[in-house]
């Protein structure tokens, strides 16, 4: 299994560039950051720096949209990266959520998503592209290149559309069930769309919070760095409820239910341990949506995943312990998972 290192790109962007660093001495293959152009930094610029101080990393949005900047801007940026540091991007694409709202937008369609990620994966490739009749291929480009295109999602035609078109599946939440559900989907939508399913890789993505100890005091402090994380989830449970409404069959109610006491979201606190709008999420969520406790636990449900078909577990890293879970990753957790 390849682990990934999940953050935000807050300043200084030399601590960013220091924790992917320390993500790779550790055994980590994937550095991700968040891209929302209004709340952090410009992940690109950020990229470049990481790229230029590791060897073997490969970096990526978790998650770019289709629609806070052009597509062939988009595709160029990861190229040119891919030119300069060796293929070593992987493009991380879903609807916007935080991107777009704070900027007074709604998320993207589908069918924008899916536009966008022929035209990102052909030019970044060296392929052609139709910018919507006029054909265009960067001229630059070397013949080796690649830019494989990952695809966020949780409700059925995401999953779908997923599964016909990506190259990978980017899961947030490391529910047992929930996991075992959405790749059952990917992989049949593949297989249904006449694709090879192990073609697409899956990235399950959650917070981890390693603990000394199975305290309820130990365990209680990780469930609040943690909680912020149901409330993000929660704001695409929250979309998905409002198109097929409660209880649909369309829809696992062990993805919806919790959302109930969902009042509101404050997206200046977005992704962070200290976000007061997610009081409604209940323990069992964070439990089940994330990786917390001693190092058995987080070895324990690693090997769970990967029996699912897991390729990639990617740790979100907000919280007050952000080199702890790395060096304990390093030393301990993805050794016992990969030995």
């Amino acid at each position: 299994m390849d682990f990934g290192l999940v953050l935000q790109t807050d300043p200084p962007a030399s601590k960013v560039v220091s924790l992917m660093k320390r993500a790779e001495r550790n055994g980590f293959s994937h550095g991700w950051t968040f891209d929302s152009a209004v709340l952090w930094q410009e992940p690109f610029v950020i990229y470049s720096q990481i790229l230029a101080n590791t060897s073997k990393l490969t970096v990526g949005t978790m998650v770019t949209n289709p629609g806070t900047r052009t597509w062939e801007v988009t595709a160029s940026t990861f190229a040119t990266l891919n030119d300069m540091f060796g293929n070593r991007t992987v493009c991380g694409i879903g609807r916007g959520d935080s991107a777009m709202r704070v900027a007074g937008r709604a998320p993207n369609t589908l069918a924008r998503i899916s536009e966008a990620m022929k035209v990102i994966r052909a030019l970044g490739s060296g392929r052609e592209a139709d910018l919507g009749g006029t054909v265009v291929r960067f001229p630059w480009i070397k013949e080796d290149a690649r830019l494989p295109v990952w695809m966020a999602a949780y409700g059925p035609k995401a999953l779908k559309m997923t599964g016909e078109e990506a190259d990978g599946f980017i899961l947030q939440l490391a529910d047992l069930y929930l996991t075992e559900y959405m790749v059952k989907a990917v992989k049949d939508a593949a297989v249904a769309a006449g694709r090879d399913p192990s073609e697409v890789k899956i990235c399950v993505a959650a917070p981890a919070y390693v603990t000394d100890d199975d305290s309820p005091e130990a365990l209680a402090h990780a469930r609040d760095q943690c909680r912020w994380f149901g409330g993000m989830v929660g704001n695409h449970v929250a979309d998905l409820v409002s198109k097929y409404g409660e209880h649909s069959a369309a829809v696992p109610d062990e993805l919806t239910d919790y959302i109930k006491a969902r009042e509101g979201y404050d997206y200046s606190h977005h992704g962070r341990a200290d976000n007061p709008d997610t009081d409604f999420v209940p323990d069992e969520i964070v439990d089940r949506f994330c990786l917390i406790g001693p190092v058995e636990k987080h070895i324990e449900k690693l090997n769970a995943l990967r029996e699912l078909g897991v390729d990639q577990f990617a740790v979100y890293d907000m919280h007050d312990a952000q080199e702890k879970v790395i060096d304990v990753y390093g030393t301990t957790v993805i050794p016992a998972v990969n030995g």
